[in-house]
């Protein structure tokens, strides 16, 4: 089962696509999508054709910044229930929890964690998508799209230290720099954001709790987890904490407020395991890291929980048929 997101999560695409001066809705129309559905925000459509689509407008603008160049259309939050939500929570990090609990109404296949070590704070971001999907301009997109909704709640108050993608750096990234105004780190082990505790924490001046109870009353009724959505969420999951050495069914099934007996009666009945997922996840990983020449086969194998390069590769033989070393070889672009 593919993820879905909502149409709205382009929002601000057709006014970037029409700047290159490229057609939009023939674009659309490439990628598999349908153009009208697209004028409805609240859409459901899966989230590999939107990923198609952002790279193929990329490729036909030349513009490796084409994700960042969308999400700067957003100067603030939209309009409708969620965003009024959103945008009137007392704290960025009553946003992001915000964001995890009511995610089936905004994007499903977002992942958010939050780790606070200290007085620093990493805000991790993850897009599920099939395997071999390539995704640089839909996670720059949310990133970016992360820090405008940052800025617009904080002001002069948000002030990341660095942010972190996972792809290869463009030639240029006098863009990025400007966009995001920190450190921008490319390669990295994940996608999101370093920063203090502090800016998680700041009040947010616009924040109105008798609005945001208005809005949750709205929302509740139609945040619905669709049939499956466990091993959805499991799989995010996954996804986020296996690059970090964290991730257990007792931490998963903590982050989804389950206890670990239901986590896994909900995996049985979609005739899955959390072993099954995690060996899931490890080899769309795999391929993902090897793919990336900047990443050593040692630091892959560390990334997908193994202590031992050895380790990884007779894992990585067993499942695909010859060693990362001559996989990456075949594969080189």
């Amino acid at each position: 089962m593919e993820a879905m997101v909502r149409s709205s999560s382009i929002r601000g695409y057709f006014d970037v696509a029409r700047r290159y001066e490229l057609n939009p809705f023939a674009l659309v129309q490439e990628a598999g999508l349908d153009a009208t559905s697209l004028t409805n925000p609240d859409t459901l459509v899966p989230v590999s054709p939107i990923c198609r689509l952002l790279e193929l407008t990329a490729e036909k603008a030349q513009c490796r910044t084409l994700g960042l160049r969308i999400a700067q259309t957003r100067q603030q939050f939209g309009t409708g229930v969620m965003n009024i939500l959103l945008a009137h929570k007392r704290t960025l990090r009553e946003v992001l929890l915000a964001a995890a609990q009511y995610r089936h109404l905004l994007n499903e296949a977002l992942a958010i964690y939050v780790e606070t070590a200290g007085d620093t704070v990493t805000i991790r971001e993850e897009l599920l998508v099939q395997p071999g999907t390539t995704a640089v301009q839909a996670i720059e997109l949310a990133v970016g799209a992360l820090a405008q909704h940052s800025s617009a709640l904080l002001g002069e108050h948000w002030k990341p230290h660095s942010v972190h993608f996972t792809h290869v750096a463009p030639a240029d990234l006098t863009f990025h720099r400007h966009f995001f105004g920190c450190a921008v780190q490319f390669g990295s082990d994940f996608n999101g954001f370093v920063c203090t505790a502090a800016d998680l924490d700041y009040p947010n001046p616009n924040a109105d709790p008798e609005l945001v109870r208005y809005a949750e009353s709205l929302a509740n009724p139609l945040n619905v987890a669709v049939a499956d959505s466990t091993a959805l969420e499991v799989r995010k999951a996954i996804y986020l904490l296996l690059p970090v050495d964290q991730v257990s069914i007792e931490l998963v099934a903590k982050q989804l407020n389950l206890t670990v007996r239901t986590l896994q009666r909900q995996l049985d009945s979609s005739e899955t395991s959390f072993s099954e997922l995690i060996e899931e996840v490890r080899r769309d990983l795999a391929v993902r890291y090897l793919l990336n020449p900047r990443y050593p086969i040692g630091r892959v194998a560390t990334l997908l929980g193994y202590g031992h390069q050895g380790s990884f590769t007779a894992w990585f033989q067993a499942r695909f048929g010859m060693t990362p070393r001559d996989w990456r070889a075949r594969h080189r672009k």
